[in-house]
């Protein structure tokens, strides 16, 4: 059996993982970039397991990015953002992934796509998803992207080097509207629940946000354990389509909207198993990213929620410890993300920017190699 090779980059973002790509290496028709994506990352797999490909098995480590040097005035980067399915023959283009994103700019150094001189680099991003723009600055060293450094980001082992990212007027990415029904909250008919409160906000990515007692949850599980409740997650599968509903989108769009349970600030285990205390926190959450629970946080979910923890009257605020600065602390399965939130005080309201910092890391460098003839028959097996 013939295997194609196309040059790629696997790269950690945050806490993330995926495959990185140049636009000039990818075919000139969009249409065959799917297969090729399904057979690098080793989709579909019954198993859950995509051990045939790159890919790790769950949401956050089975995405694909393609960069190019952009024509827009002011803009260095143009990205697209591809998450990969796991068990299903299915590339979805509907979000961003804020955890990759942190590793566009270094992607881009490193690759030659932009010029840098040592010291801090400052480019802008253009997210051809959802049509954002985002602002990044990392260090630069002998002419590549700093690895080393001191920032510490719970759900990934050791220190890296600091990459600030800052998601431009991130409302309405997805919808149009920060609040896409006008409203702070919403009561949702969900099958199988009746009526549930909660809150639709679109900040950098489209989210519901529901309170943990109203879907049978403590808002501390590990996500084993919820993997391990079908029913749990048959409940926030229908509460995710009853609010993609709501917000004007199809409810079979796998990526958005995402879903977040959330309780006040609460001592909770994390997978490292050093317990996380309630003082450290302003809110704690879980999140549903394509049908899973996620081992931390999806970075554009947890720029949501902090946005949300902000706005009077939503689900988030009312959970959230009192407004102290800027910054929201989310507690999640990992540990803690922080969030600074640019709130103007208006009505509706307001986001001017929401900033956070990451860390990024060059994996491998080379050829991925994919089966030609998967390739052919447009979809991996059944």
């Amino acid at each position: 059996m013939s295997q194609i090779a196309l040059p790629a980059v696997f790269m950690r973002g945050g806490t993330s993982k995926g495959l990185f790509f140049h636009r000039r290496d990818l075919p000139a028709e969009r249409t065959e970039w799917d297969a090729l994506f399904l057979a690098a990352l080793g989709s579909p797999d019954p198993h859950g397991r995509q051990l045939d490909g790159m890919g790790g098995g769950i949401s956050s480590l089975s995405k694909v990015v393609v960069a190019s040097p952009s024509e827009r005035p002011g803009v260095d980067i143009d990205y697209l953002f591809g998450q990969v399915a796991v068990d299903r023959a299915l590339v979805d283009y509907g979000s961003n992934c804020g955890n990759l994103t942190a590793a566009v700019g270094p992607f881009a150094v490193d690759e030659g796509l932009v010029q840098a001189a040592d010291g801090e680099a400052a480019l802008t991003l253009h997210n051809c998803n959802l049509d954002q723009s985002i602002e990044t600055r990392f260090a630069v060293a002998n002419g590549r992207a700093a690895v080393e450094g001191e920032t510490v980001l719970d759900g990934v082992a050791g220190q890296g080097a600091s990459i600030r990212l800052s998601f431009l007027e991130p409302g309405g990415a997805v919808t149009s509207r920060l609040l896409p029904t006008g409203h702070a909250r919403d009561v949702l008919g969900v099958s199988g629940l009746g009526e549930i409160e909660a809150t639709l906000i679109d900040a950098s990515t489209a989210l519901v946000i529901v309170r943990a007692e109203n879907v049978g949850a403590t808002g501390i599980e590990l996500p084993e354990k919820i993997e391990a409740d079908p029913a749990l997650t048959a409940r926030l599968e229908a509460i995710r389509r009853a609010g993609a509903a709501a917000m004007g989108l199809a409810p079979e769009t796998a990526s958005v909207p995402k879903v977040g349970f959330v309780v006040p600030p609460a001592d909770a285990p994390t997978l490292s198993g050093e317990p996380l205390k309630a003082a450290w926190v302003d809110l704690t959450v879980r999140a549903i990213s394509m049908g899973r629970p996620h081992r931390a946080l999806p970075l554009t979910a947890a720029l949501a929620l902090a946005a949300a923890a902000r706005i009077p009257g939503t689900i988030a605020a009312e959970a959230a410890r009192p407004a102290d600065g800027s910054i929201v602390r989310l507690g999640h399965p990992s540990g803690v993300a922080e969030v600074a939130v640019d709130l103007a005080a208006s009505d509706p309201p307001h986001i001017a920017r929401l900033t956070v910092t990451r860390t990024a890391r060059r994996l491998m460098e080379g050829r991925v190699l994919v089966p030609s003839a998967r390739l052919a028959a447009g979809v991996g097996p059944d």
